[in-house]
C-alpha cells in the first residue's frame, strides 16, 4: 500500500489533536507563550531535516520580506488566533470551525485575485460552511454550553490570516526556485523570531507542573503538529497531489470532535453534528464546483488547441 495514506491519515489525527494540546496548555499559558514554545519545537525537526538535506541556501534571504510576510500570515497570526480560540471554547468546537479554513482560503482568493469567478455549486458551498459557522456560533443563545463569540471570532481571524497566506504565497511564491522543505524552514525559523520578540516569558514555567499539558504542547504541538505535520504535508503532496493534499481538512474537525467528546467529556450535541456537516459538506460542494470550473476552462483550451494543429 502507498505509504502517502498511512500519512494522509496520520496528518489528519495529528491536526485534530492540536485544539485538545491548545486547550490543556491554555490553562497555565498564555496564547503568545503556546505558540513561541509550538514554534520552537516544531522548527528543530524541520531545520534538522532542511540541514541534513541541504535544502537551505545563503541566498534564499533575497526573498526574505516574502518569509517575513508568510510567517507573519500562516503562523504567528494564525497559531495566535487559534490558540487564543480554543482556550476559548471546547476543544471540539474549536476543531470544528477549523474545518472551514477552505472556505476563507477561496473567499480571500476570489477577493484579491479574481481569477475563478464562483459557480452555482461553489456558492451552495460557501453559503453552507458560513451556516454551520453561524449554527456553532449561535449569536441569538449567548448561553450555549461551550460558545464563546469571541472566541469564534479568533478562529475567523485565524482562518481568514492563514487563508491571505495561500493568497499571497501564490502570487509571490509559486514563481520562485524554492523547495517546499525550504520555504517552511525559513517560514517557521522568521516566526520564531517574531513571536520571540512580542512574548512576555514571565511564568511560562507553569506548564511543567502539568505533565499532560507540558507533553501536549512539546510533541503534541511542538514536534508533530508543526514540524513534522509539514513534512508529512509536502511528502503526501509530491506522492498523492495539492488536490488529494488538500483533502486532509476533513479529517482534524471529526478527530477534534471525537477527543473532545471522548478525553474531554465535553458535550456534543444535534446542534453540533449539524454544524460540523454543514461546514465539511459546504468544503465539499466547494472543491466538486472548482473541479467543475477547472474542467470548463481545460475543455475550450484544449479544443482551440486541437483547431490550432488541424490548421
Amino acid at each position: 500500500m502507498n505509504p502517502a495514506y498511512f500519512a494522509f491519515a496520520a496528518l489528519g489525527l495529528i491536526w485534530g489533536t492540536n485544539f485538545l494540546f491548545m486547550k490543556w496548555a491554555s490553562v497555565d499559558l498564555a496564547a503568545s507563550q503556546i505558540v513561541f514554545l509550538r514554534v520552537l519545537f516544531g522548527f528543530l525537526p524541520l531545520l534538522a531535516v532542511a540541514l541534513f538535506s541541504r535544502a537551505l541556501k545563503w541566498r534564499h534571504l533575497r526573498h526574505a520580506h516574502h518569509f517575513l510576510v508568510m510567517s507573519l500570515l500562516a503562523t504567528v497570526i494564525y497559531y495566535y488566533a487559534f490558540a487564543k480560540g480554543a482556550g476559548l471554547l471546547f476543544s471540539s468546537i474549536a476543531g470544528m470551525l477549523s474545518g472551514a479554513i477552505p472556505l476563507f482560503s477561496f473567499l480571500c482568493a476570489w477577493a484579491l485575485l479574481r481569477e475563478e469567478r464562483p459557480n452555482a455549486r461553489m456558492i451552495a458551498g460557501i453559503a453552507s460552511g458560513f451556516v454551520g459557522v453561524l449554527l456553532i456560533a449561535r449569536p441569538w443563545n449567548a448561553h450555549a454550553a461551550g460558545v464563546n463569540l469571541p472566541g469564534v471570532g479568533y478562529m475567523v481571524a485565524g482562518s481568514l490570516s492563514v487563508g491571505c497566506s495561500f493568497v499571497y504565497a501564490r502570487r509571490f511564491l509559486s514563481s520562485l526556485d524554492l523547495s517546499p522543505l525550504a520555504l517552511s524552514t525559513w517560514q517557521i525559523g522568521f516566526a520564531l523570531v517574531l513571536i520571540g520578540c512580542v512574548t512576555d516569558f514571565h511564568g511560562i514555567g507553569r506548564v511543567t507542573g502539568d505533565a499532560r499539558a507540558l507533553v501536549g504542547l512539546v510533541f503534541g504541538l511542538g514536534l508533530t503538529g508543526t514540524g513534522i505535520a509539514y513534512i508529512l504535508y509536502y511528502f503526501i503532496v509530491r506522492r498523492l497531489g495539492a488536490v488529494t493534499a488538500s483533502s486532509v481538512t476533513y479529517i482534524p474537525p471529526v478527530a477534534a470532535m471525537l477527543m473532545g467528546s471522548w478525553i474531554a467529556q465535553e458535550p456534543i450535541g444535534a446542534v453540533e453534528l449539524l454544524a460540523m456537516g454543514a461546514i465539511l459538506g459546504g468544503v465539499f460542494l466547494l472543491q466538486r464546483g472548482r473541479q467543475a470550473h477547472a474542467s470548463a476552462v481545460r475543455e475550450p483550451r484544449k479544443a482551440t488547441d486541437q483547431g490550432r494543429r488541424v490548421v
